[in-house]
């Protein structure tokens, strides 16, 4: 022990340490030559001393001839350190993501306190490097202004994680129509209410119109909202959506236990038990309850099914499936592809350096990949399609892409209404809930200590 405390006290060893340590992990890991500038001052810190001769002896000198000054400075470096600290951990690590909306219940809870780990993945390099530390898109105690600079920009560049998006995982991701947001309805789609003023007006007009009565803004890939749904389909699988039951490339999804659907209850007249759906975990504000047609309508999973089937009272239980063609579905093409939520399909997922031949019917399947997401210019003249200035019969993908989908099938805003998610908005995997809340409740009893640390399935 004495021998290696004696070779750690060379500060040749001590730079050299540190030196090999910064270099595999901020500069061979992401990649990143620009991060050789760290060297130098890892060389001056160990070595050279000139910043502790020129900066940090007057700081020193400073603290001890005034107790006030060496306070703050405390103070400031407390600071400066945990922001720094936290900052890349964030990046490089590991986030937290707290569930907003109900669209992956029962299997994650609104209020549940997501583990996200990045090296999953691999973390995804910011996009906007400079950004007001500890906050996402927004600076505290403003609802407009950006917490983020777009003057230096950094391409999209994934370091190496601990493997790959797999089927059925749960992902968090940046969501891919969060790229434009209504400034005084940011909770809402921008490309939702767009079609909605283009269906009045047309669609040059009704673009003018939503831009003159909104605030419109764009925000970069790392600045869009966070979402959360399981990858149900992978680059190159093909997914298909009949009466509600996905299958890719043609095999059914796997059992996902808290899976759910909306199912209509009909009774002999007489009402279930309150306390039952509340002990099946089953939210008051989710029942609707028909009384002229004694009928419930509300979200089950597989469990929750079988024990309402086996109640007395209950005379029939019927799943709710959407009929005919829905607009909104994605590619919002009724004519050509007349899908609904749960008839959807069969849809074939893009992938890195695959080859798809391009037609106009084809067309809104992958027009937002090669404008949006793989920044080409895109137009149709004479029934010829041209990409970049040039007639284009085909097109080579240059990400992989993903579909996600929520597990509460009939309340979840997912890919069956926005396609694909390329594969730079993938945030991480959400491994662990850490703790949950229930905002009904006041503190302490407002902690769900049933839910911590449980692992996602």
């Amino acid at each position: 022990m004495n021998k290696i405390k004696q070779i750690w006290s060379n500060k040749w060893v001590k730079f050299g340490t540190v030196s090999v340590i910064y270099l595999l992990v901020f500069v061979v890991w992401t990649g990143n030559l620009w991060l050789l500038i760290g060297l130098p001052f890892i060389y001056d810190y160990y070595i050279s001393k000139y910043l502790d001769r020129w900066v940090w002896s007057h700081n020193r000198a400073l603290k001890q001839r005034s107790k006030s000054y060496k306070k703050t400075m405390e103070w400031v470096e407390s600071i400066l350190f945990a922001v720094i600290a936290v900052t890349i951990i964030r990046v490089f690590l590991f986030g937290m993501y707290v569930i907003p909306t109900s669209s992956m219940e029962k299997t994650l809870l609104v209020g549940d306190y997501l583990y996200v780990s990045k090296v999953a993945y691999g973390p995804a390099m910011p996009n906007t490097p400079l950004s007001f530390p500890l906050v996402h898109h927004t600076m505290p105690f403003s609802q407009t202004k950006k917490s983020f600079v777009e003057w230096i920009s950094w391409p999209y560049h994934r370091l190496k994680g601990f493997g790959h998006v797999q089927r059925n995982d749960a992902v968090v991701f940046n969501f891919p129509e969060g790229d434009t947001v209504v400034l005084d309805d940011p909770t809402a789609n921008y490309y939702d209410i767009l079609r909605q003023y283009q269906l009045r007006y047309g669609p040059d007009r009704g673009r003018e119109a939503l831009l003159q009565q909104h605030e419109i803004i764009t925000r970069p890939v790392d600045k869009r909202e966070n979402y959360i749904k399981r990858a149900v389909a992978l680059p190159g699988d093909t997914l298909q959506v009949i009466h509600s039951e996905v299958f890719v490339n043609d095999q059914p999804q796997s059992r996902i236990p808290n899976k759910q659907y909306v199912y209509f209850i009909r009774t002999d007249g007489t009402m279930i038990n309150p306390q039952a759906l509340e002990d099946m975990g089953i939210a008051q504000a989710d029942i609707n309850y028909d009384a002229a047609e004694r009928t419930y309508i509300m979200p089950l999973t597989e469990d929750n099914l079988a024990r309402i089937s086996k109640m007395r009272n209950v005379t029939d239980v019927v799943k709710y499936e959407a009929e005919g063609v829905d607009p909104n579905v994605f590619p919002q093409s009724p004519g050509t592809y007349p899908w609904n939520a749960d008839n959807f399909g069969p849809l074939w997922i893009p992938s890195k350096g695959a080859t798809v031949q391009l037609t106009e019917e084809n067309l809104p399947l992958y027009r937002r990949i090669i404008e949006i997401y793989e920044g080409n210019s895109l137009e149709v003249k004479n029934g010829v399609i041209y990409i970049n200035g040039k007639p284009a019969s085909k097109y080579t993908f240059g990400m992989d892409y993903y579909f996600m989908m929520g597990d509460n099938r009939h309340n979840s805003a997912d890919s069956r209404f926005w396609g694909f998610v390329p594969e730079d908005h993938i945030v991480g995997k959400a491994s662990v809930v850490l703790f949950s809340t229930d905002k009904e409740k006041k503190f302490p009893k407002n902690i769900r200590w049933d839910r911590m640390f449980t692992w996602i399935k």
